[in-house]
């Protein structure tokens, strides 16, 4: 259970958060903090109304991301974006902390390339738990594009201020979205090599124990959960190891299923209830656009 509300710190914008922990409020809209120079810092569990990075240089414990707790190691990247519950309750003591963190509103991002590129970084919605592990090569990348951040907006601000903090704030999303990329790789072919053999199975299960009844065609959401990942992250590791994405794997099992249905005599209108859609032309529509004939055609040319 999260704590009583009150004890939650609404970051509506970015300073809200710099005053809270006693560091400097560069401007409105974009935050760059260094813990490692803040005297008076403690900890808060955040609503966040913004887009945020955070690098620990050292091991924090309890810190929550939704109603789950979790350990973050050193050296790790975590991010958050607007909606998102995290960080580590307030116990009233001052705290000294290490590391990096980057906060930038939404309102930045209006009319410009990367607020129109901004939902492509799926790491925004990762858990704690799948943070990115940073090498110290990585890091320093990263921390040296914050620094050039801060001297930006130390700066008098002119006509250029934001199109140049912008561009460097999108230099370390690519940069966090190479790192991921790097990071998915190897949790493929290590922790999450079995992963598409789960995914597999946990469908079979679906339709097993009848959850289509009930819930209707499984979800990637779903299935994510039952494998104690977040949407996005399994997703991003799906598409690692096959190339599609969860939402067509889990199309082509229903289609499948459908073809296996429609083989041993079930009619359209059967088979799109046994498989979970809600109307049989919805599933007559997902049928065509997989195999470019209807059902009907379908069960016209079977032998």
């Amino acid at each position: 259970m999260l704590p009583a509300m009150e004890k939650i710190l609404r970051v509506h914008n970015v300073n809200d958060y710099a005053h809270y922990i006693g560091a400097p409020e560069l401007h409105p809209l974009v935050s760059v903090i260094h813990y490692d120079e803040l005297e008076h810092c403690r900890h808060s569990l955040n609503n966040y109304d913004v887009y945020a990075l955070f690098i620990g240089d050292e091991e924090l414990e309890d810190l929550s991301y939704g109603q789950l707790q979790y350990v973050l190691q050193r050296h790790a990247l975590m991010t958050v974006s607007p909606g998102q519950i995290g960080g580590k309750t307030d116990t009233g003591e001052e705290i000294h902390t290490k590391g990096w963190a980057l906060l930038f509103d939404t309102e930045l991002l209006r009319d410009t390339e990367l607020g129109r590129r901004i939902s492509g970084y799926t790491f925004f919605s990762y858990n704690i738990s799948e943070a990115l592990l940073l090498t110290d090569e990585q890091r320093q990348s990263i921390v040296n594009l914050l620094e050039q951040i801060r001297q930006e907006l130390l700066h008098e601000e002119d006509v250029h201020t934001l199109r140049i903090v912008t561009s460097q704030i999108e230099q370390v999303l690519e940069l966090v979205a190479r790192y991921y990329t790097q990071q998915l790789s190897t949790s493929v072919k290590s922790t999450n090599s079995d992963l598409l053999p789960r995914f597999e199975h946990l469908l079979h299960q679906y339709y097993d124990h009848h959850l289509q009844q009930e819930n209707g065609l499984p979800t990637v959401k779903y299935c994510a959960q039952q494998l104690f990942l977040s949407p996005n992250y399994f997703g991003d590791l799906i598409r690692e190891l096959t190339g599609g994405t969860a939402s067509s794997h889990i199309r082509r099992f229903i289609l499948q299923r459908a073809q296996q249905l429609l083989i041993s005599g079930a009619t359209i209108t059967e088979t799109a209830e046994r498989l979970g859609f809600e109307y049989p032309q919805h599933f007559t529509r997902m049928f065509k656009k997989h195999f470019g004939i209807t059902p009907s055609e379908y069960i016209n040319n079977l032998p």
